[in-house]
């Protein structure tokens, strides 16, 4: 794998099985993304950008091709080391927040950290300040606005200090002006961090933002 890279896509395919015969999702996808730089995914829905997103995190499994994530070919991994591998080097921000309803906006942070043995609590407390969110760490998510969740959702995978951030949609439950808010708190955490950022996005202005685009249309690169 080229050092400067930290993904690469080789020949990627994912098709399913029905009553009908084989439907095709992705066809033979092929791209890399230089460290520390932006992606963005867009397409209409339906074109495969989501199933695209978890082959690269493996979540999924194609049926033929390869992604390399960090150097480490992952799909000659089982399920146990591909989690190894997000753990170590990915986070993850979705358009659906995933917080954990049951703990606060600190807890929700600290529990990464947590679940590898760290003491979490100081470090929590100033990513959660580092995104506005400092006056707010002993609340629920029911309690939150959708843009006060995304910015926990924010500080939660960033307090790992991911090599690459893939995020689903991150603003697709927002209004436009906690949109923008979350938009560039990303860019300015993924800058300050040196993440390689992978986004899925509908919104054209945000995919803008990002220095590659991949454009899919039935399961293909269109640009």
């Amino acid at each position: 794998m080229n050092k400067r890279n930290s993904i690469e896509v080789k020949n990627l395919s994912r098709h399913v099985n029905d009553a009908s015969g084989t439907i095709t999702i992705l066809k033979n996808l092929s791209f890399s993304v230089p460290s520390g730089s932006s992606l963005a995914i867009t397409g209409a829905s339906g074109s495969g950008k989501s199933t695209l997103l978890g082959l690269m995190a493996g979540l999924d499994v194609p049926n033929s091709g390869s992604v390399s994530l960090m150097g480490h070919d992952i799909f000659t991994m089982n399920e146990e080391q591909r989690a190894a591998v997000r753990a170590r080097h990915i986070g993850f921000v979705f358009q659906s927040f995933q917080l954990l309803p049951n703990l606060t906006a600190l807890e929700n942070v600290m529990l990464p950290l947590e679940m590898v043995g760290h003491n979490a609590r100081k470090h929590a407390e100033e990513t959660l300040d580092r995104v506005g969110m400092s006056s707010r760490i002993n609340h629920y998510p029911r309690t939150l606005s959708g843009g006060e969740q995304q910015r926990v959702s924010l500080a939660r995978a960033f307090i790992m200090e991911p090599d690459i951030l893939f995020a689903d949609e991150p603003t697709g439950s927002l209004d436009s002006v906690n949109g923008q808010k979350v938009v560039d708190l990303m860019f300015d955490l993924k800058g300050e961090h040196g993440t390689t950022l992978v986004l899925v996005t509908h919104d054209l202005g945000l995919a803008e933002r990002c220095e590659l685009q991949i454009a899919l249309s039935a399961g293909e690169i269109i640009k």
